[in-house]
């Protein structure tokens, strides 16, 4: 099996960050789709998408940065992204309860996208990006860590852009807990982070 390696996005480079996105159709959407509220997400362009992430990513500076960058043995594989859940605009302008949890707890980072290189899926990509979001939270003082993933029925599939949330079983294989069930496939999870942890 390959060996997992995760960086922050800016301490990687723009061409890993490029790699990972060139082979799915995150492409397009370059993780912007909770970044600006309503009308304005709509009114982008595929240039400005590409120039807020290079913007958000920070490669090559000191931070912050959002998200993370995950390897197998030294090859680009994968993304996630997450940040202080303020950072999510369109989060906060949606009705649904659900995006709205406890508007006042502090600390909150949430997880909100994952992107796996096609050539990559299949080798666990998602789970070890999902359980570097836990030992990146720790690093950087989060005090919870909060995900939307996506739960089909028994015996039905979601299809790869559904699975961008990630998927329940990724979560809890990370030590989430659910604290919401909104809809029929719709849970959020949350992983409380001890202050001072050192995963090393």
């Amino acid at each position: 099996m390959p060996a997992f390696t995760w960086l922050p996005a800016n301490h990687a480079t723009r061409e890993d960050v490029d790699a990972v996105f060139a082979s799915s159709t995150a492409q397009r959407c370059r993780c912007q789709g909770l970044k600006a509220p309503g009308w304005i997400w709509r009114d982008t362009t595929q240039d400005e998408r590409e120039a807020a992430q290079v913007e958000q990513t920070a490669c090559g500076t000191d931070g912050p940065t959002s998200g993370l960058i995950g390897y197998l043995d030294g090859e680009p594989a994968g993304w996630v992204a997450v940040e202080p859940r303020e950072q999510y605009p369109r989060i906060w302008s949606r009705r649904q309860p659900w995006m709205r949890m406890d508007p006042e707890l502090e600390g909150v980072w949430s997880v909100t996208c994952f992107v796996v290189r096609k050539e990559m899926r299949g080798l666990r990509v998602m789970y070890d990006l999902a359980e570097a979001t836990v030992e990146h939270g720790a690093q950087v003082g989060a005090r919870l860590l909060e995900g939307y993933p996506m739960e089909p029925p028994p015996g039905k599939k979601v299809i790869w852009d559904e699975a961008s949330v990630g998927l329940l079983q990724v979560f809890l294989h990370a030590g989430y807990e659910v604290t919401a069930s909104p809809t029929l496939r719709r849970r959020v999870v949350r992983r409380a982070l001890p202050a001072h942890v050192d995963f090393r």
